[in-house]
């Protein structure tokens, strides 16, 4: 491979790796949750380009395999993650609606 492509691929790389320190940075600030989840993600998906780039960069294919697997793994990651937030999202909004009953029967 020429020097160039090499040079290339080195470059994405780094800029890959430093966007994915910026969704870290997202990620560990929030504010809600869901910012948490997407930024969760978005690392999940730069480390399997990044993991891909190598892969092309050092002319081994059976990195892919590699790749595939973490993308499944981040698949499934992501998933479960949201279930638990729409799960935590339901209880706080079944709280609401019973202290809510529960203020109008204190009414009376």
């Amino acid at each position: 491979m020429n020097s160039d492509f090499k040079s290339f691929f080195l470059i994405c790389i780094i800029i890959l790796t430093v966007l994915a320190f910026f969704c870290l940075i997202r990620t560990i600030k929030g504010p809600k949750l869901a910012d948490r989840i997407v930024g969760t993600n978005m690392i999940g998906t730069m480390t399997i380009a990044i993991i891909a780039l190598l892969a092309v960069y050092l002319n081994e294919s059976s990195i892919i395999d590699i790749c595939v697997i973490y993308a499944v793994m981040s698949f499934v990651a992501v998933i479960v993650l949201t279930k638990i937030y729409i799960g935590i999202y339901n209880e706080k909004k079944d709280e609401q609606k019973n202290a809510g009953k529960e203020d109008e029967q204190s009414e009376y």
